[in-house]
């Protein structure tokens, strides 16, 4: 695909029209707010688990405290209803070793959507898809493309490889959540329950002000 030149919200409408019964998905989610509209969007046609793999995120309180967002939010969203979450283990180092970010300076003060912002979508990406495999899911997603401060060509383009490389039936879903005002729908829900919404992205890095 050419990815600069595809309107990824055609695609995923063309993809759920196609569905005459509802599929399993494993979304990649992030933190409650960006899930809110994706699961409210999604949610009539799959059957959704969440998978929450976010070692970027620094420090382990803000981990913790996304999760634990998340982790709140689902039992009072009438369209998370039957959604589960599957938890992964905090472990920060895997983040740095996947991006190489420590050895690259460069990468270190780039802004969102750069180099180290793609290794970081890939590596979670990638061990979010390794457990979509292993567990014998239907579709793979993440909610990542609802931030208008990510590049969802990067990431579809990685959803592409990760489905070209695998040896199942597992399809990637491509996405862009923040169309047809679903970044804007993701604030009103947010208000109405009353998430909390971080003002940086995640890893150290993205902390500094500009």
């Amino acid at each position: 695909m050419q990815n600069q030149k595809i309107n990824y919200q055609n695609v995923l409408e063309k993809t759920l029209s196609t569905l005459n019964e509802k599929k399993s998905l494993l979304l990649h989610a992030c933190c409650a707010p960006c899930s809110s509209y994706v699961i409210e969007y999604l949610s009539q046609y799959f059957d959704i688990t969440i998978f929450y793999y976010n070692p970027n995120i620094h420090p382990k309180t803000e981990y913790e405290r996304r999760l634990q967002e998340l982790r709140d939010f689902l039992p009072r969203f009438p369209k998370a209803a039957g959604i589960s979450l599957v938890e992964t283990d905090y472990e920060p180092e895997d983040f740095f070793a996947a991006t190489n970010v420590r050895n690259d300076p460069d990468l270190q003060t780039e802004h969102e959507m750069g180099e180290r912002c793609r290794r970081c979508y890939e590596f979670r990406m990638r061990r979010a898809w390794k457990y979509a495999e292993a567990h014998h899911f239907d579709f793979f997603t993440t909610t990542l493309s609802i931030s208008p401060h990510k590049d969802s060509a990067k990431i579809n383009a990685i959803g592409e490889t990760l489905q070209r490389e695998s040896q199942t039936n597992l399809q990637y879903l491509f996405s862009d959540f923040k169309k047809k005002a679903g970044f804007l729908r993701s604030l009103e829900i947010s208000s109405e329950y009353g998430l909390y919404r971080q003002d940086y992205c995640g890893c150290v890095f993205s902390m500094r002000k500009d």
